[in-house]
């Protein structure tokens, strides 16, 4: 539903197929082979940290680089360019891919496909008006409605939004509660959409999260473009306003793809994931082709070893509309099934151009116990590497958001997205300060140009350490312990994927 109109603002607080399907050529020379059979188990050595990382080659890399790009030319058909997001055919032909490259490796993986709703959001077009003024960090909230022509019916309160508020717009601070409840209180107060401007200084990327029956078109806009409207506001002026939106809500169909080694300890098992889509605006060979693809290519090269724990890799679907497969997964673990899983590790994000090596600062104080340990496991191979390395924050912009809500010891490593390298991080990994981490963050551009394979394959021989490591044995690492996520994490977690939600 499209609505336009003029008004003032009032302050307030699928099955999967296979890859012939898709025509992708399936990269046999990286050492896709047909599995020895489990019964002969025995022929094939332990695996090693050292075998493992030696079998990672940039060119095997590269090549699963190129056959996902093709793929991702499916959607130009919907999209008019290469895309993968949920829904389209270049996202389908990527679980066909994924899929069928796992099941030839017969009886060494269980593999499955785990299907759950997902609810995406599209803008097709939108438009904001302030006086006469356009502000230019105005952006629409992922997961909004379009604009009604009337609500049926800020702050965190229903108290916050006065009676003058009926039939205009609100304007409200972000902070103490989630874009989506203050969206839900505008529109039952009758406004029919809302501006939330940053507390913080700075541009607002917002989503409303799950879709409310009163969620009413929502804009996010920065504080510098917020102040002269608000210090008008504070004088009892009036302020007409033009706000557009054109967008849909739907729920689409999509899947996880799981794929366990039916050696090793069933009961210890090391799970690690990436997400199998992109965004709608290109291909997403970087975002999180490289995550996923080095998950491909060490599942592959995993099938020459044995294990004494099991290895479980995930695909996630529908990260980028706020994390949705991985929490889907997480939230639907049996209690039983949650204590099998020792640790689990994010891998989103390994081959940024401009690229700083990255590891998520969870300790065990904040987290659950194990998420510091895994962080020292990353720390320790960058050290022996003589490689510099930077902490970032545990703040919800990944799938390990689930794992640490369901009480689940979770880490990773990444090369950076849309943050600008400092002037100490060009002198530590090179690069260009001043730039994105990577400049084609959620852009078409975003294809196998995009990905710097030093990075890639480097980071993939340290996500073989990892599996390799705790496939042998988890000795010395934290017993599972029943807990939720703690309040530190809840407090410092502001993300859930790449955009803020509170």
């Amino acid at each position: 539903m499209v609505g336009f109109t003029r008004l003032h603002l009032a302050c307030g607080a699928a099955l999967l197929g296979t890859a012939s399907t898709y025509g992708i050529q399936q990269p046999m020379s990286s050492g896709d082979s047909p599995m020895t059979p489990v019964g002969q188990a025995s022929k094939r050595p332990l695996v090693s940290s050292k075998a493992l990382q030696d079998s990672i080659k940039g060119e095997h890399l590269l090549r699963r680089a190129k056959n996902l790009y093709e793929i991702a030319k499916l959607g130009e058909d919907e999209y008019n360019h290469p895309t993968r997001v949920i829904g389209s055919d270049g996202h389908l032909g990527t679980l066909a891919y994924i899929y069928s490259t796992i099941a030839k490796f017969g009886d060494y993986y269980n593999l499955t496909y785990q299907a759950f709703p997902a609810v995406t959001g599209r803008v097709s077009e939108f438009r904001l008006v302030i006086g006469d003024e356009v502000p230019k960090s105005a952006e629409p909230m992922s997961l909004t409605p379009p604009l009604k022509t009337r609500s049926p019916s800020t702050g965190c309160d229903a108290s916050d939004y006065p009676a003058a508020l009926d039939g205009n717009i609100a304007l409200v601070m972000r902070g103490k509660c989630s874009f989506g409840t203050k969206s839900e209180f505008a529109g039952l107060a009758g406004a029919i959409a809302a501006i939330v401007y940053n507390n913080e200084e700075g541009e607002v990327h917002g989503t409303l999260g799950t879709p409310s029956d009163n969620h009413v078109a929502t804009f996010g806009i920065s504080d510098a473009e917020a102040a002269p409207i608000i210090k008008k506001l504070e004088k009892s002026k009036t302020v007409d306003a033009i706000a557009y939106i054109d967008a849909e809500v739907k729920t689409t169909m999509t899947d996880n793809i799981v794929a366990q080694t039916t050696e090793g300890d069933p009961n210890n098992c090391v799970m690690l994931g990436g997400h199998s889509d992109s965004v709608p605006a290109g291909p997403g060979i970087n975002d999180d082709g490289s995550g996923s693809m080095t998950l491909l290519e060490i599942a592959t090269q995993l099938t020459k070893f044995s294990v004494n724990n099991c290895v479980r890799f995930a695909w996630w679907a529908a990260e980028e509309e706020g994390l949705l497969g991985s929490d889907y997964y997480a939230s639907t673990l049996p209690e039983e099934e949650n204590q099998k899983i020792r640790l689990f590790m994010d891998y989103d994000m390994l081959g940024s151009p401009n690229f700083a090596y990255q590891i998520y600062n969870a300790t065990n104080e904040a987290n659950p116990t194990g998420s510091q340990e895994l962080r020292d496991l990353y720390v320790d191979w960058y050290e022996s590497q003589g490689l510099n390395y930077s902490f970032i924050p545990f703040d919800g912009r990944s799938d390990y958001d689930g794992f640490i809500r369901a009480g689940i010891p979770a880490g990773g490593i990444a090369t950076g997205a849309e943050g600008v390298k400092t002037k100490d991080e060009e002198k530590m990994y090179g690069g260009k300060a001043g730039d994105w981490y990577d400049p084609c963050y959620h852009q078409l551009c975003d294809d196998v140009s995009n990905v710097n394979m030093t990075a890639w394959e480097l980071n993939s021989k340290l996500v073989a350490h990892s599996v390799a490591t705790y496939a042998v044995s988890f000795k010395g690492f934290p017993k599972r312990a029943a807990v939720a996520a703690t309040k530190a994490y809840k407090q410092s977690a502001k993300y859930h994927g790449s955009k803020l939600f509170i």
